[in-house]
């Protein structure tokens, strides 16, 4: 197969901070295994202080997750290879950890599902695709679409992003090249320069690690902000397996002072609900009349037993 050049593409890739060549591996293959660890770690360190400088910025963007999510709308990422990847990712794991509806998160892979497990060489440039996936995930004016490039100018990512803003979203960006890079309209640009790779252009490396932080740093912080933890802990979690079973008994000990036996009787009559239990025992209710305590408390524990608490207060 002929591949066609692209000037531009390399003048554009010459200019990317990601693309760059890192100072500190020139002499990378002649390293031994320690001092290629050690490297690696070193590198690493950077990417947390590279993500703390853009705190501001994900702030934002948690704020217009959290308007979405109360308004029924949801948080869809859109990536290409290990972007994609880690937006699927995180999209995942929402449901067991905060027990969200699946819909609430979702990712947008180039080349689809089966990019997952095995790279689907030239997605990344599809542009129309990228447009099309947005417009079969039905996006909306209640919704965040969150793009992530590495590159910041991965064409199915683009025009994904500008399909969701046509369409009325609020659109995020996440790359890991600087602020004025991102020369398209969106409403948060998120951007860790964390420097040049230890492997040239291998943004599976630092890159991948940046964008996984920020990515779990937009969900938790959201969901947290939605009532989905109880103090650190996770209590809007579904026992629907032995691990999160015994989870959630551990849960439920830990927060209300009951022993393993009550713990088990209680979850079973609240229907495997960590969250509906401890409202149940501190505030000394049924399973009906915590469902109505959580409900009128928007869902927030800590608001649903201190409203029964001051309400055993009136004369």
């Amino acid at each position: 197969m002929k591949h066609q050049s692209d000037p531009k593409v390399f003048a554009e890739l010459q200019d990317l901070t990601t693309e760059a060549r890192n100072p500190h591996s020139i002499n990378l293959d002649q390293m031994k295994t320690g001092e290629i660890l050690e490297l690696i770690n070193r590198e690493d360190q950077q990417v947390a202080l590279a993500v703390q400088e853009e705190l501001p910025h994900i702030e934002q963007a948690v704020d217009l997750v959290v308007e979405a999510f109360r308004s029924g709308g949801r948080l869809i990422t859109v990536g290409a290879g290990t972007s994609g990847r880690l937006g699927v990712l995180d999209a995942a794991e929402c449901p067991p950890t905060f027990g969200s509806d699946p819909n609430m998160v979702q990712g947008i892979i180039a080349g689809g599902e089966a990019a997952l497990v095995r790279a689907v060489e030239g997605a990344e440039d599809d542009g129309p695709a990228g447009a099309q996936a947005i417009r079969e995930h039905m996006v909306g004016p209640h919704d965040v679409v969150v793009g992530i490039a590495a590159s910041r100018r991965t064409p199915f990512v683009v025009e994904a992003v500008a399909a969701a803003r046509e369409r009325g979203a609020k659109t995020v960006y996440i790359t890991m090249n600087p602020r004025e890079g991102v020369n398209f309209p969106v409403d948060v640009a998120i951007c860790p320069v964390v420097g040049p790779e230890v492997v040239m252009g291998s943004t599976r490396m630092k890159s991948g690690l940046g964008q996984k932080m920020v990515l779990t740093m937009l969900t938790t912080t959201a969901f947290v902000r939605m009532g989905k933890t109880y103090e650190n802990m996770m209590v809007d979690l579904m026992a629907t397996s032995t691990k999160l079973r015994e989870r959630g008994k551990r849960v439920v000990m830990t927060v209300t002072g009951v022993d393993y036996d009550q713990a088990a009787r209680v979850l079973e009559e609240a229907n495997g609900s960590v969250k509906l239990s401890i409202v149940m025992i501190k505030a000394g209710v049924d399973s009906e009349e915590a469902t109505r305590l959580l409900t009128q408390a928007g869902g927030f524990v800590r608001r649903a037993v201190e409203t029964k608490q001051k309400g055993n207060e009136q004369p």
